[in-house]
């Protein structure tokens, strides 16, 4: 059975660079240096972690090395999605008798402390899943491969908690067929179906997630009988499908928010316009709409409860990859109102501009 997200890697072209960066505006902690073997030719990685969420940040050493290889065609990127499994071999062997094309082996690594089973099959794109099955201390990210580095003086706040969706994009007319080989290979479950429309540009989305609910995609595709929108440019720019941000859980967006303000993190502002609205929008909320203001935050509602959520601005030269920070407040769904909503809110801010004369 899949657990969860055991890590997320990240092919990019300069590990150490990318790791500043998350330490020190995201607040991720160094804890590991992976070195280049068992399976990883050519390639060092930097494990960094914070709360439940680990990810693993690769560079090539050779030109013919698969993070090389990514790099070049997508830029840097998130590459490899590890599931955790209960029993890593089995979980291999079912998605490839139901048609997952498989890229590794079952492989075990030990030590006196720990035993890890990894294994990988092709995901979407050129993402690559990797199950992974830990027995013993569950700090050793990969017994006799991972050295440990000098603990952080700095304990950290761990102000982002867990990985609470992965939000994938891919080219028109692969929705269904991504959904369905997840269903069937994977055994996830389509949880949520939404076709979104704002201004002249629409897309198509749909949720699928593990029996465990601990791993969810969502997976969007652009209408292409509209105006080229933000997916087109993502597919456009990533060079295929391939993952668009990381929602990271966090249990108070608003001290998250300003903490990782703080430390350097930009987010995308938003509108004054779109909180005019609130109210007529969610409904009676004991949210603080005066934070939700001035945090740039969003609120949307669903039949089970309210999400808060706000997007950091890309780093990324190819304008890509993001991250996004949620809070649930019992909602089960990922804040597609606040899509339309935002659209209206810079709509009636640029009438008001034109009305003004400015």
């Amino acid at each position: 059975m899949i657990t969860g997200i055991d890590h997320v890697e990240f092919y990019v072209g300069d590990a150490r660079q990318a790791s500043f960066y998350l330490c020190s505006a995201l607040g991720f902690r160094l804890c590991a240096e992976t070195g280049a073997d068992h399976g990883r030719p050519g390639q060092r990685s930097l494990l960094l972690r914070q709360g439940g969420i680990r990810l693993l940040m690769t560079s090539a050493l050779t030109e013919d090395a698969a993070a090389a290889r990514y790099v070049a065609r997508h830029g840097d990127g998130a590459a490899v999605i590890a599931f955790g499994a209960d029993d890593a071999r089995t979980a291999f062997h079912e998605a490839v008798a139901r048609g997952a094309r498989p890229v590794r082996e079952p492989a075990e690594y030990a030590d006196a402390d720990a035993r890890v089973v990894v294994a990988e099959v092709a995901g979407f794109g050129d993402v690559t899943h990797r199950f992974v099955e830990r027995h013993g201390d569950r700090e050793a990210f990969l017994p006799g491969v991972s050295r440990h580095l000098a603990p952080d003086p700095e304990e950290g706040e761990n102000l982002l908690r867990l990985v609470d969706h992965i939000a994938v994009c891919v080219p028109a007319g692969e929705l269904d067929t991504t959904v369905e080989h997840y269903e069937k290979a994977f055994g996830f479950t389509q949880v949520f179906e939404e076709y979104i429309e704002v201004g002249a540009q629409a897309m198509n989305s749909k949720v699928v997630q593990s029996d465990s609910g601990g791993v969810t995609f969502t997976v969007l595709e652009p209408d292409t009988t509209h105006a080229p929108g933000q997916i087109d440019d993502f597919i456009g720019r990533h060079g295929g499908a391939g993952v668009q941000h990381l929602a990271f859980l966090t249990d108070d967006i608003f001290t998250a928010v300003g903490r990782l303000q703080e430390r350097g993190t930009r987010f995308l502002t938003t509108p004054g316009g779109y909180y005019d609205s609130v109210a007529d929008r969610v409904g009676a909320t004991d949210v603080d709409l005066a934070a939700l203001r001035r945090h740039h935050v969003l609120i949307d509602r669903d039949h089970w409860g309210e999400i808060l959520q706000i997007f950091t601005r890309s780093m990324h030269v190819r304008r890509t990859y993001f991250m996004e920070v949620v809070q649930r407040r019992g909602a089960r769904s990922f804040g597609s109102g606040n899509i339309r909503a935002l659209y209206e809110a810079v709509e009636r801010d640029s009438a008001r501009t034109a009305q003004a004369g400015v």
